[in-house]
């Protein structure tokens, strides 16, 4: 029995194919500038404006690789939706470029690899067929969780200041 298709977009980060369910993707922009903001994961690379609204953009090479992601004209932010529906976050991810959209079924998906993987296996859901390659179908949870942001946000405010009248 076969299990009906699944869409993916697939993009590059080092020049890997990465990919995340269709589901999860609001949009494709180019990469323009960012605004940085001090103290956040070094992954974080600045916010960006999207129709007015403030959107945090993590560079994926800088996460899994701890190398920059170069920025040339194919250079582009995947804007995901992370979180449950109710409670959804906008989250920008920076990719090398764009690939194509792939459907997929249950047989062209594989368990991720117990070993070998160029990433931390619990970013990945799976591996997806490309022809004679996989794209590591990525976590899109995981990846960075909204806890992450707030931890650093807390790490990053001075510690409260304790009253004192004076010497004692």
């Amino acid at each position: 029995m076969t299990s009906s298709p699944s869409e993916y977009l697939t993009f590059f980060v080092q020049g890997e194919e990465y990919a995340l369910g269709l589901t999860r993707v609001r949009e494709v922009i180019p990469f323009d500038t960012l605004t940085r903001v001090p103290q956040l994961p070094p992954a974080i690379v600045g916010v960006t404006n999207l129709r007015g609204a403030v959107v945090p953009v993590l560079d994926l090479a800088m996460k899994l690789f701890g190398n920059a992601t170069p920025v040339d004209s194919r250079t582009c932010i995947v804007l995901v939706e992370t979180g449950e529906e109710a409670g959804a976050n906008t989250l920008g991810i920076m990719t090398e470029a764009v690939g194509q959209v792939l459907a997929l079924s249950g047989e062209d998906i594989s368990p991720p690899p117990s070993f070998g993987a160029p990433i931390r296996i619990e970013f990945l859901t799976g591996m997806g067929r490309v022809g004679k390659k996989f794209a590591l179908l990525l976590d899109v949870e995981r990846l960075l969780t909204v806890e992450e942001l707030r931890s650093s946000q807390l790490a990053s405010e001075p510690p409260p200041a304790e009253a004192t009248d004076g010497p004692v």
